[in-house]
Order: C-alpha cells, then sequence, then structure tokens
C-alpha cells in the first residue's frame, strides 16, 4: 500500500511544446502543461467538458525521450507524484506551484 501514498495518473494533451533545459550537473529536464478533460450531462441535458490544466515536469532519460517525441497536441498517458514548492517572481511576489513530477510515459494516439 505505500506505492499508493502521492501517485497520480493521468491522460491528457500536451497544452505547449516540452521546455527542455539541460542543467550544468549533466540532467535533462522537461517541462510542459498537460490538458485532462471530464465531460458531464447537466440538469438541461447539455454536454458541458471540464478542462484541468497541469504543470508536469520529467527528469532524464524520460525528458529526452520527450525532447525527441513530443510537442504540442500529442496524447500522452503519465504517472508520477504531486510536488509542491515555492518561488518569488520577478516583482518579488511569493508563489506557490503544484506539478506532477513524471516517473512513466506512454504515448498515445499517432
Amino acid at each position: 500500500m505505500n506505492t499508493l501514498r502521492n501517485k497520480v495518473q493521468l491522460i491528457g494533451n500536451l497544452g505547449n511544446n516540452p521546455e527542455i533545459i539541460n542543467l550544468e550537473s549533466g540532467k535533462t529536464l522537461a517541462k510542459f502543461n498537460m490538458a485532462t478533460n471530464d465531460s458531464y450531462t447537466n440538469n438541461k441535458g447539455e454536454k458541458i467538458t471540464d478542462t484541468q490544466w497541469h504543470a508536469v515536469v520529467a527528469w532524464g532519460k524520460t525528458a529526452q525521450i520527450i525532447e525527441k517525441y513530443l510537442s504540442k497536441g500529442n496524447e500522452v498517458a503519465i504517472e508520477g507524484k504531486l510536488t509542491s514548492r515555492s518561488y518569488e517572481d520577478k516583482q518579488g511576489n511569493k508563489r506557490y506551484i503544484t506539478e506532477v513530477v513524471c516517473s512513466e510515459l506512454l504515448m498515445l494516439g499517432k
């Protein structure tokens, strides 16, 4: 049961081309936004689609695969864990972000 403590699985589409960062340490980082859609019918019989956006980061070989094969609009399934962090923006305001750290990636579609 310990493996279920912080586990996220998502299927969706890349909202942008991945940003690839090669660090001085030799590690590769990939960052992108991913959209997931959920549909339901409201009480008037109208189909409503709810889109949620997720910040995703990947390291190492997973990041290299993302760099080589993925671009905006591609459908993927990812598995990873949630992490939260804070940073200061250019105006000195403290910002908070929650990201999915991707450990597994499956390319779907064409």
